[in-house]
C-alpha cells in the first residue's frame, strides 16, 4: 500500500487532552478572578451600607441633642457633662473599638481614648473626603496599618471597619465636624465570611458545570473528527487500491500477452525465431521486474538517516549507467556542475534512485535524438542547492503537467506512474522540494531543491 494511504500514526495533538488542560486552567483563573471581584464589590457595598446606617444614627442624634448642635457650631465653648455624655453614648455603640471627633481643622476634639484628645495626625485621605461631605468606610488590617491614629487600638480583630461620618449643621449643608469610628462588626464579618464561602462554592460549581459541558461537547467533536478521519483514510485507501489495481492490471496485461505469444512461437518456429521469442520473453520479464521494484520502492517507508551527499559522483555514475541507452537512441547528454557545488542533506542510495528515475523519464520522452542536460545551481550564502534535469522532448500540456507526479498516473505507454511520486517523496523526506516546468514543444525541466548539508 502506498505510504500516503497507510493508516496514520496517532496524532501528536490530542484535542480532548489539550482542551481539558487549557479549559481547566482558563475556567479556574476566570472563576477565581470573578469571585475575587464579586467578593470585593459585595464587601464594599455592605461596608458602605454600614456606614450609611451609622451616619443616619449620628445625624439623628445631633438633631435631637440641641447641646451637640451648639457645640459643633462653636467648639470653643468647651465640653460640658451633657455633651460628654452624648459622646460616650456614641462611643458605646455595639462593636465599637474607638470613636474620635475631629473639627474642621483636622484636630481631635474628643476621643474615647483620652490620650488622643487635642492631637492632629498626618495625611489622611479618608478624613479629607469626610470633611468634603462624603461618608467613607473601608476595612483595614491593623497588623499592616501605618496610620498614626491606629496606635494603641485595643483588641482589634483580623479585620475591623473604619468609618468617617461628616456632621452637618441643622440645615444639612456645611460640615461642622467628622466622627471617626473603629468598629469590629462581628455580625457583618460573619455574614461576609459566609458570603465568601457561598461565592467560592458557586464559582467552583459554575466552573465545574461549564467545564463539564464544554469538555463533553469537545469530546464528542473529537470523536466525530477521528471517526471521519478514519473514514477518509479508508475511502482514500480504497480509491488508491483501485487506481493501483487498474494501473498494475493495465501494465501487466501487455507484457503477459507478449510473453504468451512468444512462448507459443517457440515450438512452431525455427531456431532463429525461438531465439527471438526467448529474447522477447526475457525483455518483458525484465520490464515486469522493474515495475515490481518500483512498486516496492514506493511502498516501503523512508526511514534512512540523512548524511552529506555530493552531486558530482552521483550524476557521473547515473549518466554512465545510461550511456549505452543514450548512444543507442542518439541522445546527447552533458553535466554542468559548478566546482564549488556544496554537498546536500540526504541519502546517497535514495537520491541515486531519484536521479536514475528522472533520467529514465527524460530518455523515454525523447525516444530518438535530442539533448539531456543535468545542471547544478547554487549561489554562495544560499541554503539550498538546485539540480535540474532538462530534456528537449515534446513537453507536457497544462493538463498533463497538473497531474504529473500523482501516484499511478503516467503518459508513457510502458510506465507504471510511480517514478515522479517516489522522487517527490524522497526529496521532501530530506527537507527539499521537487518542481516541474514543462510546456508543449519546449521540453521538460525537473528541478530538485535540496538543503545544503
Amino acid at each position: 500500500m502506498p505510504p500516503n494511504t497507510a493508516p496514520a500514526r496517532p496524532d501528536r495533538f490530542n484535542l480532548s487532552r489539550w482542551f481539558a488542560l487549557t479549559a481547566l486552567l482558563t475556567i479556574t483563573v476566570l472563576a477565581v478572578g470573578l469571585g475575587t471581584l464579586l467578593d470585593r464589590f459585595v464587601t464594599q457595598r455592605m461596608l458602605q451600607q454600614e456606614a450609611v446606617l451609622t451616619q443616619e444614627f449620628v445625624q439623628s442624634l445631633v438633631q435631637v441633642e440641641k447641646s451637640l448642635q451648639a457645640y459643633f457650631a462653636d467648639p470653643s465653648r468647651g465640653l460640658d457633662d451633657e455633651i460628654e455624655t452624648a459622646f460616650r453614648h456614641i462611643a458605646a455603640l455595639p462593636d465599637m473599638l474607638r470613636a474620635n471627633v475631629y473639627d474642621t481643622q483636622r484636630r481631635i476634639i474628643w476621643s474615647s481614648d483620652r490620650q488622643l484628645i487635642g492631637r492632629s495626625f498626618g495625611p489622611n485621605d479618608e478624613l479629607d473626603e469626610a470633611l468634603a461631605g462624603q461618608v467613607v468606610a473601608h476595612s483595614a488590617d491593623p497588623a499592616g496599618a501605618d496610620k498614626a491614629e491606629h496606635q494603641d487600638l485595643k483588641h482589634p480583630q483580623p479585620m475591623f471597619v473604619e468609618i468617617y461620618v461628616p456632621v452637618r449643621d441643622a440645615q444639612g449643608g456645611r460640615v461642622q465636624a467628622v466622627i471617626e469610628f473603629y468598629k469590629n462588626p462581628k455580625a457583618l464579618v460573619a455574614a461576609l465570611q459566609q458570603l465568601r464561602l457561598y461565592i467560592a462554592l458557586g464559582a467552583a460549581a459554575s466552573g465545574a458545570l461549564l467545564f463539564g459541558a464544554l469538555f463533553w461537547l469537545v469530546r464528542r467533536a473529537d470523536q466525530t473528527i477521528r471517526r471521519q478521519q478514519r473514514q477518509l483514510v479508508d475511502n482514500e485507501t480504497l480509491t488508491v487500491i483501485g487506481e493501483m489495481s487498474t494501473a498494475v492490471a493495465h501494465g501487466i496485461r501487455n507484457p503477459l500477452a507478449s510473453i504468451r505469444s512468444s512462448a507459443e512461437l517457440i515450438p512452431e518456429g525455427d531456431l532463429s525465431q525461438a531465439r527471438e521469442a526467448a529474447q522477447d520473453i526475457v525483455a518483458q520479464s525484465d520490464r515486469l521486474e522493474v515495475w515490481v521494484r518500483e512498486l516496492l520502492a514506493y511502498a516501503r517507508p523512508l526511514d534512512e538517516a540523512s548524511a552529506p551527499v555530493t552531486w558530482q559522483p552521483l550524476v557521473t555514475r547515473c549518466l554512465q549507467e545510461f550511456e549505452r541507452e543514450l548512444r543507442r537512441r542518439g541522445i546527447r547528454s552533458q553535466a554542468v556542475l559548478p566546482e564549488d557545488l556544496p554537498a546536500v542533506r540526504g541519502n546517497a542510495l535514495l537520491l541515486g534512485q531519484v536521479l536514475s528515475s528522472l533520467l529514465a523519464n527524460a530518455i523515454e520522452a525523447l525516444e530518438r535524438d535530442g539533448q539531456i542536460t543535468v545542471r547544478g545551481d547554487w549561489a554562495r550564502g544560499q541554503s539550498q542547492v538546485t539540480l535540474s534535469i532538462e530534456d528537449s522532448g515534446p513537453g507536457m500540456t497544462p493538463a498533463q503537467l497538473g497531474r504529473a507526479g500523482k501516484p499511478f498516473h503516467t503518459t508513457k505507454p510502458r510506465g507504471l506512474g510511480v517514478g515522479l511520486a517516489l522522487a517527490r517523496r524522497v526529496v521532501e523526506r530530506f527537507g527539499g522540494s521537487l518542481e516541474i516546468d514543462s510546456s508543449p514543444g519546449r521540453g521538460t525541466s525537473v528541478r530538485l531543491h535540496m538543503p545544503v548539508a
